[in-house]
């Protein structure tokens, strides 16, 4: 307690000094300005005490304060992490700040933990920029009681709804129709794919929350994806890895985490303004949609003072669902095309599986990926090769535990690096080559691996993971019945390489030409 209540002292101290150089100099580097305060305060025995907790795996020797930031590249913490595993092994500590996160690296630690010991690894770790505005509640961000309940409930209400069934992929095929549609109307002129690719994820989450679409050209739906989108893009930058470190301290400075709260703002007045429209229609032995089902649940429990279920905590469930189900999709879906566009052969053996299973006068459906080996192959390698959440969303331990021969305390944050089992070079040869075999059998048949881990694994596994797979197959399949994918630039000279991998993986800009077949 007195190590907290020192470093707040310490940290307001240094905004205010830093508050004054700023009015006195906007041109001065935030960077230099940060390590020149940080370095000024050196607080040895807050390093100290931190470390004297338990005993934690092996890492490098982190500085005071500032601990191991300075040997990490935040824009790619992945070949960081896997050059430190080489030196300290499949589970090692480092410093993100003052407080220690806990790397797990490789299929066999990653196992152990989130499969092996679920339970023990339940809990949602640190995560400062989304903690200062979830605080604590929804499905993604929460923890205990909170998180169970809402989890639990969540999952009832989308079963009801048909999540996983034939109700919400006959949504996706309409939406999918839809998404041809406006394609058509491109004329084969190159187009940037990003919002489109957005509307279709979008619209089914919208379907499944407040039972109603956008047209594509709706300002409203268009400026709502456009936060998403842009708010992934910041959330896997350099700076909130930095912010992430110290919050405390740079919340109140200026940068591009204002930007991500100002889009936030946005987003909850949209879905306040929902909820206030279906607390104006509600009938009670008629729920709609989920936002129905969970105001129900709130009036039941308004008497509860200990309840769960709040208007608070509806807000953020739904901001949850949307973020899950939209960018993240929305992304792999982006990628996936620049993957396609960039492997021609790939594309040309998917379409001709899709043209001999399916034909081109109805649209694909789910039962037909039993029979089309390769093309599911490929929705595979897609998610495993551009590897979207490299180190998922942080864990954290629900209690001491001791994890191989060490031991490591209640709340500590557990990093688990999804890189090193996608991109495992004993299951998957090659892993960097984007190739459809790493998921097929000497007889062409499809081939299941326990390594494929881009949702995670255990609790804290996406609940949205068979919706997820549901759109990427259906839409995929779709877009290539109908179309033939034609580059701006020979697809020797396209690069995949990612623009920025942080949280997430976000693939580079590129055009492209929808050509109907």
């Amino acid at each position: 307690m007195f190590d907290d209540q020192l470093a707040l002292v310490f940290i307001k101290f240094l905004d205010s000094k830093l508050s004054a150089a700023f009015r006195e100099s906007t041109a001065m580097d935030l960077f230099i300005v940060l390590v020149i305060g940080l370095s000024c305060l050196i607080p040895f025995f807050l390093w100290n005490c931190n470390h004297a907790k338990g005993k934690l795996p092996p890492g490098p020797t982190p500085l005071p304060v500032i601990g191991n930031i300075l040997q990490i590249n935040t824009k790619n913490i992945n070949k960081s992490l896997s050059n430190l595993a080489e030196s300290y092994g499949p589970v090692f500590t480092v410093y993100l700040g003052m407080k220690p996160t806990v790397v797990l690296h490789g299929y066999e630690a990653i196992k152990e933990a989130l499969i092996d010991r679920s339970e023990e690894f339940s809990d949602r770790g640190c995560f400062p920029v989304v903690d200062w505005i979830t605080r604590g509640l929804g499905i993604i961000f929460s923890n205990g009681e909170k998180w169970k309940l809402t989890r639990r409930f969540s999952l009832t209400i989308l079963r009801n709804m048909g999540m996983g069934k034939k109700t919400i992929e006959d949504r996706i095929q309409e939406e999918a129709l839809c998404m041809v549609e406006v394609l058509k109307k491109t004329n084969a002129s190159p187009c940037d794919p990003t919002f489109l690719l957005g509307c279709v994820p979008c619209n089914v989450i919208c379907s499944i929350i407040f039972q109603n679409r956008f047209e594509y050209d709706d300002k409203t739906f268009l400026t709502l994806l456009e936060y998403f989108d842009e708010n992934f893009l910041i959330s896997s930058s350099s700076w909130i890895q930095l912010y992430n470190a110290f919050p405390l301290l740079i919340h109140y400075l200026p940068g591009s985490h204002h930007v991500l709260f100002k889009n936030i703002a946005h987003q909850f007045k949209f879905l306040m303004e929902k909820i206030k429209e279906h607390q104006e229609s509600l009938d009670f032995n008629n729920p709609r949609d989920f936002i129905d089902y969970f105001l129900i649940k709130i009036e039941k429990e308004k008497h509860n003072k200990q309840t769960e279920f709040t208007m608070d905590n509806l807000i953020i469930t739904i901001w949850d669902m949307f973020g899950a189900g939209t960018e993240t999709v929305s992304t792999t879906l982006r990628y996936g095309l620049l993957m396609l566009l960039k492997y021609p052969e790939v594309t040309a053996k998917v379409q001709e599986e899709i043209h001999r299973v399916v034909g081109r006068h109805r649209s694909p459906c789910m039962q037909d990926r039993s029979c089309m080996p390769y093309t599911d192959a490929v929705v595979h390698e897609i998610q495993r090769y551009i590897n979207l959440i490299p180190n998922s969303v942080p864990h954290a331990v629900t209690r001491d535990i001791k994890f191989r021969e060490y031991l490591i305390p209640k709340g500590t944050t557990i990093l688990t690096s999804l890189t090193s089992v996608l991109h495992d070079d004993k299951e998957f040869p090659n892993p960097d080559c984007f190739d459809p075999g790493h998921f097929l059998d000497e007889s062409g048949n499809f081939k299941k691996s326990d390594y494929f881990m881009p949702f995670s694994a255990g609790k804290r596994a996406c609940i949205g993971e068979r919706l997820a797979c549901m759109e990427l197959f259906l839409l995929l399949t779709n877009i290539l019945q109908h179309f033939t994918l034609k580059p701006l630039v020979d697809p020797k000279d396209i690069d995949t390489t990612p623009v920025v991998s942080g949280l997430g993986t976000v693939p580079p800009f590129f055009k492209l030409c929808f050509v109907p077949v």
